[in-house]
């Protein structure tokens, strides 16, 4: 299998029967696939349902566009794929209770794949079950994530889901508590909240926070309250915070 690193420091995998056994294999790591334009045989028509069918984000993108991407032989086919494998949601929360601290973390929409290491270092560290990410709009978790976890990501469970609000839901018929981090008029504080377990913290983007189909689902909503006047605290900051505060009460 043909692999560099691009600019981002995610893997590229090119070239088609690398790529061909990538999407029979395990398409639950590709993150985007790439197909040169222009082509037009019966494998790059396969490709593009077997995309589909496993909801995976393909773009048709020139040779220069390509090229740039990969300087190899790419064969007009490039994917790129995360840097860990990923676990199964239910297998996940079946063992919530199990871990040091029961607290399954969600991560909606949350850019910064060095924030995502960093904080997973945290989680990891005081024994959290593991972070689930959407599968399309955050972070990747290539190289830079993985070396800012320190080597956490490579011991931490992570899962994928297509939807994160429709993934919260499985969570809500379990009857697990969901605790969504923003200030709104009926947050809580941290510091005052009493926090319960088994249960799963939503950290949202560090810009537009948690978007309001996920934070619906959330049935407890928690905030750090701050004693100066300050605009925010990056998502590794602050839940880092907010998961010590579940590890003191849980």
């Amino acid at each position: 299998m043909k692999k560099h690193q691009d600019k981002d420091d995610s893997s590229i995998v090119a070239g088609r029967k690398p790529v061909q056994e990538l999407l029979l294999g395990a398409p639950e790591r590709i993150d985007t696939l790439y197909l040169q334009k222009g082509r037009q045989d019966k494998n790059f028509e396969r490709t593009i349902q077997r995309c589909k069918k496993n909801r995976i984000r393909y773009r048709i993108i020139t040779r220069d566009e390509m090229n740039r991407l990969f300087e190899g032989n790419h064969q007009g086919v490039l994917a790129r794929v995360a840097a860990l494998p990923f676990a199964d949601l239910d297998e996940l929360l079946d063992g919530l209770a199990d871990a040091p601290l029961p607290l399954l973390v969600f991560l909606d929409r949350v850019q910064d794949p060095g924030n995502i290491g960093v904080f997973c270092r945290t989680l990891y560290a005081l024994g959290g079950a593991g972070i689930v990410v959407g599968k399309h709009g955050g972070g990747f978790l290539g190289a830079a994530a993985m070396k800012a976890s320190a080597g956490a990501l490579n011991k931490l469970p992570v899962a994928r889901a297509v939807n994160l609000a429709q993934a919260l839901d499985k969570v809500e018929e379990r009857g697990i508590d969901i605790y969504g981090a923003a200030l709104t008029d009926t947050s809580e504080s941290v510091y005052e909240a009493s926090l319960y377990g088994p249960a799963v913290l939503v950290l949202g983007n560090e810009e537009k926070g948690i978007r309001p189909g996920v934070m619906k689902r959330c049935n407890r909503q928690i905030h750090i309250p701050f004693r100066r006047d300050f605009d925010s605290l990056n998502v590794a900051q602050a839940g880092a915070i907010l998961v010590n505060e579940f590890a003191r009460k849980l």
